[in-house]
């Protein structure tokens, strides 16, 4: 049965209804059975009214039947022809089976809603209805309901003299009938209520996301809390992501292609994972799994996310996600209980708005793939219920195909392929590189100046500050490695700043003098009152919450309800007999409102203000009460390695000896668990200060047993080890297979410092592949003219792309001899560089300032391929005509009509073409004697100015165009193609008639 079809009987079967409350058939029952125009000859005098009347209602019969037919198009799709027939006999019976009199509808007030509610409790269901065709028969039959009340009050009253005007309203009635319906809203199972509030919802929904997520902890004391929290927009630092799936990353659909199309690297184009921007990597895909290391920034980057698209602010290679709704998913909050449905997804970011919510509003956003879908924390839950996670997700993926999703988790929680059948795309977040480092420390301290008043020094003494620091982290390169996360980062800056000059030495140090400053200092040397007037004193408030944290980890739990918390703080308190304080409510709220380590993430919960505070206390009572045979049977759950690393650091010499042994004995014992502990207890050794002889030489042993490394995830287990593992790692890699060498170089990397650049000058004579890629790559990690000379001068580069990623690389390239590729992947207008460099071959440039000078490209004649992606317009593009050996140009279009545009060499062959729009004038390209390939893509779906230039191109003989409007295209005479060959369709605007694309020889292939 076709929707026409259906919608033609329920058209029917409505005007029917309407023509018996109007002619006051439901006066008898043998009426109701009668056809339309029985009833009209039974209750209409003379041949002319009767058939008067009958086309009045034949014509809002069609009013109706234009209602309902796209609506049933849409929503018969997914049922097979049984369920169609079930859903609109059921519509019909129900309608001839109800009460639907002047009377019925005046009791319901002449309420659609109401009289829906009186019809389904009088007249029983339909009986055989599946889910879904039980779902569609209940909106079918309100929206049916909805036009039958609205017909009837659009009728006059039924008299002998309404007949006169029903014929003087023969041209009218119809047509107003017909404008009537077309004012409801369009419903459908996604909008049973309609769309008409969602954009007020969505604009008020937004306006909350962006302020409710936009801060972020800068871990220092306040005397008030809200000035605690700096604007997360201004704090926020770009990281790095490497692909996790232990080779080349290939997105859902086609990336744009940075290289020529028929090389084999079309696909990723043509850009080495190694070192992107997080931003760059999540634009690759439409589903991400993102993980990283404790306090690496997830949660961070996805509270980012969110209040980008909130303001519709994201540019570059996430541009395209400008437009879509951010649902936020904290997954700790469904510890213990069921995954969110769509309409519950909203609760945490937006709880208070949802009574408001247009019913089905998230599901609508699915649905249309307009929904950004960041879910937050997988490695927070246990393992029992990170497998419903992803069960859930895939229920989810199933019903709504087209949305884009981000996950997050720790390494440990969540391996790389563990969303594979899904197709997500597994990323891992770097270790911040010396130059991240010193990004986020002067984005850190611009943060801080908005707390103004709150500072513990003079607004203007911040830049002194500022500059100490990065002096010191340069000088002292274990700060760097100590400060590899965006957490230990902001502790690191928020501690020199409070502290001046005494900066600690290892993560432990760090933690320990974090907390007493958080828990106790900040406010007693301030000599805030409430600090001044409590009795507790650090060691106290430190007991509490050694307590608090240690019963949350030992639930495995992030989050505590507020009375339970303050029934062990009670509890602990009647233990401490030098206090008379008994109230563990009040001491508990003074904790939270004073020590900076807690906070209510939601009314009447607590939870510590980032998990790795939790992990350090957890630790420290583990230690205190000697727990480790606690510790020791719970190790090879992930959830447990952080507080296991930290505990061997707290841990006194024969809890030392119990915990590492412990590890290494159940490793022997149990193979299943065997690789996963010893990297544990390798880790251990970061933070532990001595073991005996005999542990030392089984931990030898056991990191031994781990080398070399050859999983993605190996380095970053390994590089906790510190500097001493350096002194195991192979001097020379020949005895290696490719894969073990590829991972050892990014060990030793991940190590950082003098001896492990020492130890990679070492490696330079390999001339395996990878393993010069992964030297290359290496380079961020260390001072960049030191890298240069040490390694990369020593390495053949005619066949890589060296990445450049900060300014300092910039200037240290020239010392390159070898160098024929370079990519600059940071905001660089000085191109002057590019005199001092050897000839290059290739050329790329993905973050060029808008306005930057380019003409000092002539200095690099023998390019053969140039790829210049700009924010905005750029100055001196006339010189491209004089790159007479250029090959492959790929260039960004956006508001170039405001400036000169390009010169085109004559020689070139592949053109790609970014970010086009309607200003955009594309004649520049008109009549070019050999281009044979053209990549177009605009930022949004329309028809580029200028277009019809492509079709005057003689060699073309290959287009792909994303987002553009190939519909109102077609609907010129110009052809899309001058020749035969192929046409790539992405994300574009077709014509109704898909056979309008069948082009005389030309292969069409639409995403």
């Amino acid at each position: 049965m076709s929707a026409e079809v259906a919608a033609l009987r329920l058209g029917t079967t409505v005007a029917r209804a309407a023509a018996q409350a109007w002619l006051g058939g439901k006066r008898r029952e043998q009426e109701r059975r009668l056809g339309m125009a029985e009833l009209i000859r039974l209750r209409v005098p003379g041949m002319r009214l009767q058939r008067s009347v009958e086309r009045q209602f034949e014509e809002i019969a069609d009013a109706v039947f234009d209602r309902l037919a796209p609506f049933l198009e849409r929503e018969f799709r997914g049922l097979d022809e049984g369920g169609r027939q079930a859903v609109l006999d059921g519509v019909c019976d129900t309608f001839a089976a109800a009460d639907l009199s002047d009377g019925a509808l005046l009791s319901a007030d002449v309420n659609p809603a109401e009289v829906v509610r009186r019809v389904m409790r009088s007249v029983a269901a339909p009986t055989g209805l599946g889910e879904a065709e039980g779902r569609l028969y209940e909106v079918l039959f309100a929206e049916c309901c909805e036009y039958y009340v609205r017909i009837v009050r659009g009728l006059p009253v039924f008299e002998e003299r309404a007949l006169g005007e029903l014929l003087a309203r023969t041209t009218s009635l119809g047509t107003e009938i017909a404008r009537i319906l077309e004012r409801l809203p369009d419903r459908s199972l996604f909008a049973p209520e309609g769309t008409d509030r969602d954009a007020e919802f969505r604009r008020r929904y937004l306006e909350l996301v962006s302020t409710s997520l936009d801060e972020v902890e800068l871990f220092r004391r306040t005397s008030d809390r809200a000035a605690a929290q700096a604007r997360l927009s201004v704090a926020y630092v770009s990281l790095r992501a490497t692909g996790d799936d232990g080779g080349r990353r290939r997105a859902r659909g086609r990336s744009l292609p940075l290289l020529r199309p028929d090389m084999s690297d079309w696909e990723d184009g043509g850009r080495s994972e190694a070192g992107m921007r997080v931003e760059a990597a999540l634009g690759g895909s439409t589903r991400i799994l993102l993980r990283g290391e404790a306090g690496s920034g997830k949660t961070t980057l996805q509270r980012w996310l969110a209040i980008t698209a909130s303001r519709g602010a994201f540019t570059g290679e996430l541009a395209g996600w400008n437009g879509l709704t951010p649902v936020f998913v904290k997954l700790r909050e469904y510890s213990g209980r069921p995954l969110p449905t769509p309409e519950a997804m909203l609760d945490s970011v937006a709880g208070h708005l949802t009574g408001v919510m247009p019913r089905a509003w998230v599901e609508r956003q699915l649905a249309g793939g307009t929904a950004l879908l960041l879910i937050d924390g997988v490695d927070e839950l246990l393992d029992g219920e990170r497998r419903g996670v992803r069960e859930w997700l895939r229920r989810l993926l199933a019903a709504y195909g087209d949305v884009r999703v981000v996950v997050t988790s720790r390494p440990a929680a969540a391996g790389a392929d563990w969303l594979r059948r899904e197709e997500f795309t597994p990323l891992h977040l770097d270790r911040m590189t010396p130059p991240d480092l010193a990004a986020f420390v002067r984005q850190w301290h611009q943060a801080v100046r908005e707390l103004g008043e709150e500072l513990p020094c003079a607004v203007g003494e911040l830049p002194q500050y500022e500059q100490s620091l990065l002096n010191s982290l340069k000088d002292r390169p274990h700060l760097q490695s100590l400060a590899g996360t965006p957490l230990l980062a902001s502790m690191l800056c928020a501690m020199h700043l409070n502290r001046g000059s005494q900066l600690p030495r290892d993560r432990m140090e760090l933690y320990r003098s974090a907390l007493h400053t958080l828990v106790h200092d900040r406010d007693t040397e301030r000599n805030v009152p409430s600090a001044v007037d409590s009795r507790l004193s650090l060691g106290d408030k430190l007991v509490l919450l050694r307590d608090l944290a240690w019963r949350l980890s030992d639930n495995n739990r992030s989050e505590i309800s507020l009375e339970r918390a303050g029934g062990y703080v009670g509890r602990k308190l009647a233990g401490m007999r030098h206090l008379d304080e008994a109230d563990g409510a009040r001491v508990l709220e003074q904790l939270r409102d004073r020590s900076g380590l807690l906070r209510s993430p939601a009314v009447g919960r607590l939870d510590f203000v980032h998990r790795t505070f939790q992990e350090y206390l957890a630790a420290a009572e583990a230690a205190e009460e000697d727990r480790i045979g606690n510790l020791v049977g719970r190790a090879h759950l992930d959830i447990w390695r952080e507080t296991i690393v930290m505990a061997a650091g707290h841990a006194n010499r024969p809890q030392r000896e119990e915990l590492l042994g412990g590890l290494l004995d159940r490793a022997e014992e149990e193979p299943r668990h065997a690789r996963r502990l010893r990297l544990l207890a390798a880790a251990c050794q970061e933070t532990v200060l001595e073991v005996s002889d005999g542990l030392a030489e089984r931990l030898d042993t056991a990191v031994g047993a781990l080398l070399p490394a050859r999983r993605e995830t190996d380095p970053p287990a390994l590089a906790a080890v510190g500097t001493s593992l350096l002194r195991r790692l192979p001097r020379s890699l020949g005895g290696l297979t490719e894969k073990a060498a590829v991972q050892t170089v990014r060990t030793a990397a991940l190590i950082g410092g003098p001896e492990a650049l020492k130890l990679l000058s070492g490696y330079v004579d390999d001339d395996r592949h990878d393993v010069r890629q992964e030297l290359i790559s290496a380079w961020g990690y260390f001072d960049a003219d030191a890298y240069a000379d040490a390694v990369l001068s020593a390495v053949p580069l005619d066949e890589f792309s060296v990445i450049l990623t900060h300014s300092a690389q910039w200037h240290a390239v020239s010392r390159l001899s070898s160098l024929s590729k370079l990519t600059v992947d940071y905001p660089c207008a000085d191109f002057t560089e590019l005199e001092r460099l050897p000839p290059l071959d290739t050329l790329s440039m993905f973050q060029i300032p808008v306005g930057a000078d380019v003409s000092p490209l002539t200095a690099q004649p023998a390019l053969t391929m140039l790829s210049l992606l700009a924010a905005g317009p750029m100055e001196g593009l006339e010189v491209l005509a004089g790159l007479e050996r250029l090959d492959y140009l790929g260039i960004t279009l956006r508001d170039l009509a405001k400036r000169a545009t390009p010169k085109l060499p004559p020689g070139l062959k592949y053109l790609a073409l970014y970010g086009a729009d309607p200003t955009t004038d594309l004649t520049f390209v008109s009549g070019h004697p050999n281009i044979k390939f053209v990549y177009l893509s605009a930022y949004e779906t329309c028809l580029p100015g200028g277009i019809e230039a492509l079709s005057t191109l003689p060699k073309l003989d290959h287009l792909a165009l994303v987002r553009v409007d190939v519909a109102a295209w077609l609907a010129t005479p110009l052809p899309l193609m001058p020749r035969k060959g192929t046409l790539d369709l992405d994300e574009c605007v077709l014509p109704a008639d898909p056979g309008a694309l069948n082009l005389s020889g030309v292969d069409v292939q639409i995403e």
